[in-house]
């Protein structure tokens, strides 16, 4: 099993995009982070890169979708309790995030999210692993 993960995210702003996610309360790895690019940490091992287009585009063949109008993927994120998905998505909408639905409760899962200013959409939920087996 992998011990860490790297999610690449191409930005038009790097600064912008650096600004939007401190106001989040995500640290940046000063290693890792340049006029290029940004090593946001997420959680204990877990890391997203914020790479400039340019320099994003060099490590692809294919052309960078724009996330304003299409999904490549979607970012999920566990928290700790509903209440700290519901703060972290107020915290994203004061940062200039846009909110792409209502949040859902599916009982055993609370699940909410916004998206970055590039378009990235980000879900972070919470879940009671307990009642999710039963």
């Amino acid at each position: 099993m992998h011990k860490q993960i790297y999610v690449n995210l191409p930005v038009s702003d790097l600064e912008r995009s650096k600004r939007f996610f401190a106001a989040l309360g995500y640290r940046f790895d000063p290693n890792f982070t340049n006029e290029s690019a940004a090593g946001m940490q997420l959680g204990e091992n877990l890391y997203c890169m914020l790479l400039v287009q340019p320099f994003f585009a060099g490590f692809t063949p294919k052309p960078i979708a724009d996330a304003h109008a299409s999904t490549e993927v979607l970012i999920a994120l566990p928290c700790e309790s509903r209440a700290a998905v519901d703060e972290l998505v107020a915290k994203a909408r004061e940062a200039g995030a846009s909110i792409p639905r209502e949040p859902v409760d599916h009982g055993f899962m609370y699940q909410h999210g916004y998206e970055d200013p590039d378009g990235h959409i980000w879900e972070v939920f919470w879940m009671d692993a307990a009642a999710a087996q039963a």
